[in-house]
């Protein structure tokens, strides 16, 4: 998913009313711009965040990997390329039908606020430019579920735009934006392991990365 511009506000508790509009207007969003969306992230080199992932995986490949977030299927494609088994998860149903028109992986279909995943099934969860959707009352069970479908010492991958820990409405998609130390706490609360972390793009001074790339191992 896509770089809004860090902006936000911190907010009161949410209701389950609150939750659902915040899902279904950011993933209306993604339904009506899915087109403009791939021909404007479809050629972003994402091979660093790959690797980061995949050099922490234990054991003998291939890995099972999850792509949580996966849009159209750009980083699915690249995954499976390289030989793993790539599983693709998206709450969009355009951004579904796209990634498995483009990659020929399976992808599931569903709401990030509305997990089923199967327990231990993934080496690793590869969740580029996704998890800052989540809004941070909801981030708790997230992680949790997303450690839980993870295999013993699993790794997840997670970049998102950095800022002030604080979360809103930018136009028509909801972002949460963490700094690094608030994150951190998030994780270690799910149950995880810091292995990484980095600022994107690379080379660049710090008010010119706007992504924070963090890479974790699951805790069993």
């Amino acid at each position: 998913m896509g770089l809004p511009r860090r902006r936000g506000k911190k907010i009161a508790k949410l209701n389950p009313q609150d939750i659902e509009a915040i899902s279904g207007r950011t993933l209306e969003h993604y339904e009506r711009s899915a087109e403009d969306f791939w021909r404007g992230t479809r050629e972003h080199d994402v091979s660093q965040n790959i690797g980061a992932l995949l050099q922490h995986i234990e054991g003998t490949p291939p890995f099972t990997i999850l792509d949580f977030g996966c849009g159209p299927g750009r980083d699915l494609k690249a995954i499976a390329a390289v030989g793993h088994v790539a599983v693709g998860l998206d709450g969009s149903a355009r951004f579904a039908g796209m990634a498995r028109a483009y990659s020929g992986c399976e992808v599931l279909q569903q709401d990030f606020l509305k997990l089923k995943l199967p327990a231990g099934r993934f080496d690793g969860v590869f969740a580029n430019a996704a998890l800052f959707h989540v809004p941070g009352q909801e981030l708790p069970r997230v992680l949790r579920e997303l450690h839980a479908t993870l295999k013993p010492r699993g790794v997840l991958f997670s970049s998102n735009p950095h800022g002030d820990n604080e979360e809103g409405w930018n136009h028509e998609r909801y972002g949460a934006y963490w700094d690094l130390e608030t994150w951190r706490r998030y994780l270690a609360a799910a149950g995880f392991t810091e292995l990484e972390h980095y600022y994107r793009p690379a080379g660049l001074p710090r008010e010119r990365q706007p992504w924070l790339a963090t890479v974790w191992r699951a805790a069993k």
